[in-house]
Protein backbone atom coordinates (compact mmCIF):
# COMPACT_ATOMS: atom_id res chain seq x y z
CA UNK A 1 0.00 0.00 0.00
CA UNK A 2 2.77 2.40 0.95
CA UNK A 3 4.69 1.45 -2.21
CA UNK A 4 1.66 2.17 -4.38
CA UNK A 5 1.08 5.50 -2.63
CA UNK A 6 4.73 6.37 -3.20
CA UNK A 7 4.40 5.53 -6.90
CA UNK A 8 1.30 7.72 -7.16
CA UNK A 9 3.21 10.68 -5.74
CA UNK A 10 6.12 9.92 -8.07
CA UNK A 11 3.69 9.93 -11.01
CA UNK A 12 2.35 13.31 -9.94
CA UNK A 13 5.92 14.55 -9.51
CA UNK A 14 6.83 13.41 -13.03
CA UNK A 15 3.91 15.38 -14.46
CA UNK A 16 4.85 18.47 -12.46
CA UNK A 17 8.44 18.22 -13.71
CA UNK A 18 7.49 17.78 -17.36
CA UNK A 19 4.42 19.98 -17.68
CA UNK A 20 4.79 22.82 -15.17
CA UNK A 21 7.38 25.28 -13.93
CA UNK A 22 6.89 24.10 -10.33
CA UNK A 23 10.43 23.28 -9.16
CA UNK A 24 10.79 19.56 -8.43
CA UNK A 25 14.52 19.22 -7.86
CA UNK A 26 14.56 15.53 -7.05
CA UNK A 27 15.52 13.03 -9.76
CA UNK A 28 12.52 10.73 -10.06
CA UNK A 29 12.47 7.13 -11.32
CA UNK A 30 10.77 6.88 -14.70
CA UNK A 31 10.24 3.18 -15.21
CA UNK A 32 7.09 1.77 -16.78
CA UNK A 33 5.28 1.57 -13.44
CA UNK A 34 5.93 5.22 -12.55
CA UNK A 35 4.94 6.35 -16.05
CA UNK A 36 1.66 4.46 -15.65
CA UNK A 37 0.90 6.42 -12.50
CA UNK A 38 1.85 9.60 -14.35
CA UNK A 39 -0.88 8.83 -16.90
CA UNK A 40 -3.34 7.96 -14.13
CA UNK A 41 -2.63 11.26 -12.40
CA UNK A 42 -3.11 13.68 -15.30
CA UNK A 43 -6.49 14.78 -13.87
CA UNK A 44 -4.75 15.44 -10.54
CA UNK A 45 -2.21 17.56 -12.40
CA UNK A 46 -5.12 19.56 -13.78
CA UNK A 47 -6.59 19.98 -10.29
CA UNK A 48 -3.25 21.24 -8.97
CA UNK A 49 -2.89 23.71 -11.83
CA UNK A 50 -6.49 24.83 -11.52
CA UNK A 51 -6.11 25.37 -7.77
CA UNK A 52 -3.05 27.56 -8.38
CA UNK A 53 -4.95 29.54 -11.01
CA UNK A 54 -7.84 30.01 -8.56
CA UNK A 55 -5.45 31.17 -5.84
CA UNK A 56 -3.90 33.84 -8.06
CA UNK A 57 -7.35 34.87 -9.23
CA UNK A 58 -8.50 35.25 -5.63
CA UNK A 59 -5.46 37.37 -4.77
CA UNK A 60 -5.90 39.54 -7.88
CA UNK A 61 -9.58 40.12 -7.13
CA UNK A 62 -8.75 41.03 -3.53
CA UNK A 63 -6.52 43.85 -4.79
CA UNK A 64 -7.86 47.15 -6.13
CA UNK A 65 -7.54 46.02 -9.74
CA UNK A 66 -9.94 46.46 -12.62
CA UNK A 67 -11.49 43.41 -14.28
CA UNK A 68 -9.16 43.97 -17.21
CA UNK A 69 -6.06 43.71 -15.00
CA UNK A 70 -7.47 40.73 -13.10
CA UNK A 71 -8.01 38.96 -16.43
CA UNK A 72 -4.45 39.84 -17.41
CA UNK A 73 -3.08 38.32 -14.20
CA UNK A 74 -4.97 35.07 -14.77
CA UNK A 75 -3.97 35.03 -18.45
CA UNK A 76 -0.29 35.42 -17.53
CA UNK A 77 -0.44 32.77 -14.80
CA UNK A 78 -1.89 30.26 -17.27
CA UNK A 79 1.14 30.86 -19.49
CA UNK A 80 3.75 31.02 -16.73
CA UNK A 81 2.74 27.88 -14.84
CA UNK A 82 3.17 25.67 -17.90
CA UNK A 83 6.33 27.43 -18.98
CA UNK A 84 4.78 27.74 -22.43
CA UNK A 85 5.52 24.08 -23.23
CA UNK A 86 2.02 23.39 -24.56
CA UNK A 87 1.90 26.72 -26.39
CA UNK A 88 5.10 25.71 -28.16
CA UNK A 89 3.29 22.55 -29.22
CA UNK A 90 0.37 24.65 -30.45
CA UNK A 91 2.74 26.74 -32.61
CA UNK A 92 4.59 23.75 -34.09
CA UNK A 93 1.40 21.79 -34.72
CA UNK A 94 -0.22 24.78 -36.42
CA UNK A 95 2.78 25.25 -38.68
CA UNK A 96 2.70 21.58 -39.64
CA UNK A 97 -1.06 21.23 -40.01
CA UNK A 98 -1.55 24.29 -42.18
CA UNK A 99 1.32 23.32 -44.46
CA UNK A 100 -1.15 20.86 -46.08
CA UNK A 101 1.71 18.44 -46.76
CA UNK A 102 1.95 14.67 -46.36
CA UNK A 103 2.34 13.16 -42.87
CA UNK A 104 6.11 12.70 -43.03
CA UNK A 105 6.70 16.29 -44.11
CA UNK A 106 4.42 17.58 -41.36
CA UNK A 107 6.48 15.68 -38.78
CA UNK A 108 9.64 17.25 -40.21
CA UNK A 109 8.10 20.73 -39.98
CA UNK A 110 7.28 20.19 -36.29
CA UNK A 111 10.94 19.39 -35.58
CA UNK A 112 12.12 22.57 -37.31
CA UNK A 113 13.10 25.09 -34.58
CA UNK A 114 12.06 27.99 -36.81
CA UNK A 115 8.55 29.39 -36.44
CA UNK A 116 6.47 29.83 -39.57
CA UNK A 117 3.77 32.34 -40.40
CA UNK A 118 0.95 29.95 -39.53
CA UNK A 119 2.48 29.30 -36.12
CA UNK A 120 2.72 33.02 -35.38
CA UNK A 121 -0.82 33.75 -36.53
CA UNK A 122 -2.30 30.79 -34.67
CA UNK A 123 -0.69 31.67 -31.33
CA UNK A 124 -1.76 35.31 -31.63
CA UNK A 125 -5.36 34.27 -32.29
CA UNK A 126 -5.27 31.63 -29.56
CA UNK A 127 -3.92 33.93 -26.85
CA UNK A 128 -6.19 36.80 -27.90
CA UNK A 129 -9.31 34.62 -27.77
CA UNK A 130 -8.31 33.17 -24.40
CA UNK A 131 -7.78 36.63 -22.94
CA UNK A 132 -11.16 37.86 -24.19
CA UNK A 133 -12.95 34.81 -22.80
CA UNK A 134 -11.23 35.17 -19.41
CA UNK A 135 -12.08 38.86 -19.30
CA UNK A 136 -15.73 38.15 -20.05
CA UNK A 137 -15.86 35.55 -17.27
CA UNK A 138 -14.10 37.54 -14.54
CA UNK A 139 -17.37 39.05 -13.32
CA UNK A 140 -18.79 35.55 -12.95
CA UNK A 141 -19.11 35.81 -9.12
CA UNK A 142 -17.77 32.95 -6.99
CA UNK A 143 -18.62 30.34 -9.64
CA UNK A 144 -15.59 31.40 -11.66
CA UNK A 145 -13.33 29.65 -9.14
CA UNK A 146 -15.06 26.33 -9.75
CA UNK A 147 -14.62 26.59 -13.51
CA UNK A 148 -11.01 27.75 -13.17
CA UNK A 149 -10.30 24.49 -11.34
CA UNK A 150 -12.54 22.23 -13.42
CA UNK A 151 -11.30 23.18 -16.88
CA UNK A 152 -7.65 22.11 -16.38
CA UNK A 153 -8.95 18.99 -14.59
CA UNK A 154 -10.88 18.03 -17.72
CA UNK A 155 -8.36 19.38 -20.21
CA UNK A 156 -5.47 17.32 -18.85
CA UNK A 157 -7.47 14.11 -19.25
CA UNK A 158 -7.02 14.43 -23.00
CA UNK A 159 -3.28 13.82 -22.54
CA UNK A 160 -3.78 10.48 -20.83
CA UNK A 161 -6.60 9.46 -23.17
CA UNK A 162 -4.53 10.06 -26.30
CA UNK A 163 -1.45 8.38 -24.83
CA UNK A 164 -3.63 5.38 -24.08
CA UNK A 165 -5.61 5.20 -27.32
CA UNK A 166 -3.55 6.70 -30.17
CA UNK A 167 -0.33 5.47 -31.79
CA UNK A 168 2.87 7.45 -31.52
CA UNK A 169 3.77 9.20 -34.76
CA UNK A 170 7.47 8.75 -34.03
CA UNK A 171 9.45 5.93 -32.44
CA UNK A 172 11.16 8.42 -30.15
CA UNK A 173 10.14 11.61 -28.37
CA UNK A 174 7.93 12.56 -25.44
CA UNK A 175 4.77 10.84 -26.68
CA UNK A 176 6.58 7.58 -27.36
CA UNK A 177 8.26 7.79 -23.96
CA UNK A 178 5.06 8.36 -22.01
CA UNK A 179 3.16 5.70 -23.97
CA UNK A 180 5.22 3.12 -22.12
CA UNK A 181 2.90 3.77 -19.19
CA UNK A 182 -0.33 3.05 -21.12
CA UNK A 183 -2.69 0.74 -19.21
CA UNK A 184 -6.32 -0.22 -19.88
CA UNK A 185 -7.19 0.65 -16.28
CA UNK A 186 -6.70 4.31 -17.09
CA UNK A 187 -10.19 4.46 -18.62
CA UNK A 188 -11.79 3.23 -15.41
CA UNK A 189 -9.69 5.66 -13.37
CA UNK A 190 -10.78 8.60 -15.51
CA UNK A 191 -14.44 7.61 -15.25
CA UNK A 192 -14.04 7.46 -11.46
CA UNK A 193 -12.42 10.90 -11.47
CA UNK A 194 -15.36 12.30 -13.44
CA UNK A 195 -17.91 10.65 -11.16
CA UNK A 196 -16.17 11.85 -8.00
CA UNK A 197 -16.09 15.39 -9.32
CA UNK A 198 -19.75 15.09 -10.20
CA UNK A 199 -20.55 13.90 -6.66
CA UNK A 200 -18.61 16.82 -5.23
CA UNK A 201 -20.64 19.26 -7.32
CA UNK A 202 -23.87 17.47 -6.39
CA UNK A 203 -23.29 18.21 -2.71
CA UNK A 204 -21.52 21.58 -2.89
CA UNK A 205 -22.56 23.26 -6.16
CA UNK A 206 -25.61 21.43 -7.50
CA UNK A 207 -26.49 24.32 -9.81
CA UNK A 208 -23.30 23.65 -11.79
CA UNK A 209 -24.02 19.98 -12.52
CA UNK A 210 -25.69 20.63 -15.86
CA UNK A 211 -22.79 22.77 -17.02
CA UNK A 212 -20.34 20.13 -15.82
CA UNK A 213 -22.18 17.45 -17.78
CA UNK A 214 -22.09 19.58 -20.92
CA UNK A 215 -18.36 20.15 -20.50
CA UNK A 216 -17.75 16.40 -20.10
CA UNK A 217 -19.80 15.76 -23.26
CA UNK A 218 -17.79 18.43 -25.07
CA UNK A 219 -14.57 16.80 -23.89
CA UNK A 220 -15.62 13.40 -25.24
CA UNK A 221 -17.04 14.53 -28.58
CA UNK A 222 -14.40 17.13 -29.40
CA UNK A 223 -11.65 14.84 -28.13
CA UNK A 224 -12.86 12.11 -30.48
CA UNK A 225 -12.88 14.54 -33.40
CA UNK A 226 -9.38 15.83 -32.64
CA UNK A 227 -8.09 12.26 -32.31
CA UNK A 228 -9.23 11.49 -35.84
CA UNK A 229 -7.49 14.60 -37.14
CA UNK A 230 -4.24 13.67 -35.41
CA UNK A 231 -4.20 10.16 -36.86
CA UNK A 232 -5.19 11.29 -40.36
CA UNK A 233 -2.79 14.24 -40.58
CA UNK A 234 0.16 13.16 -38.44
CA UNK A 235 -0.12 9.40 -38.16
CA UNK A 236 -0.60 9.63 -34.40
CA UNK A 237 0.59 11.72 -31.50
CA UNK A 238 3.79 13.59 -30.73
CA UNK A 239 4.72 15.77 -27.78
CA UNK A 240 3.73 18.80 -29.84
CA UNK A 241 0.31 17.50 -30.87
CA UNK A 242 -0.40 16.43 -27.28
CA UNK A 243 0.39 19.93 -26.05
CA UNK A 244 -1.69 21.52 -28.78
CA UNK A 245 -4.61 19.18 -28.03
CA UNK A 246 -4.53 20.02 -24.33
CA UNK A 247 -4.39 23.78 -24.93
CA UNK A 248 -7.05 23.62 -27.62
CA UNK A 249 -9.36 21.52 -25.48
CA UNK A 250 -9.07 23.86 -22.51
CA UNK A 251 -9.80 26.88 -24.71
CA UNK A 252 -12.85 25.09 -26.15
CA UNK A 253 -14.08 24.36 -22.62
CA UNK A 254 -13.57 28.02 -21.61
CA UNK A 255 -15.60 29.10 -24.64
CA UNK A 256 -18.31 26.58 -23.76
CA UNK A 257 -18.55 27.98 -20.22
CA UNK A 258 -18.90 31.48 -21.67
CA UNK A 259 -21.65 30.32 -24.02
CA UNK A 260 -23.48 28.54 -21.18
CA UNK A 261 -23.23 31.68 -19.09
CA UNK A 262 -24.57 33.77 -21.97
CA UNK A 263 -27.61 31.50 -22.14
CA UNK A 264 -28.02 31.62 -18.34
CA UNK A 265 -27.36 27.90 -17.98
CA UNK A 266 -24.50 28.24 -15.47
Amino acid sequence: MLTRLKDIFIGIGINLQFFTTIPIRRELPMEQKQLSYALYSFPLLGLIQGSIYALFLFIAQALPLSDLLVALVLWLVLIALSGGIHLDGWIDTSDAYFSFREKEKRLEIMKDPRVGAFGVLSIIVFLFVRFIVLYELIGFNEKIYVWVILIPFLGKMILGAYLQALPAARESGMASFFKQGARKGIWLAYVLFLLLMGLFLLFYAKELLLGYGILVLTLVLLGYGIAGKLVNNFGGITGDTLGASSEGMELALWIMVLLLHSFAMV
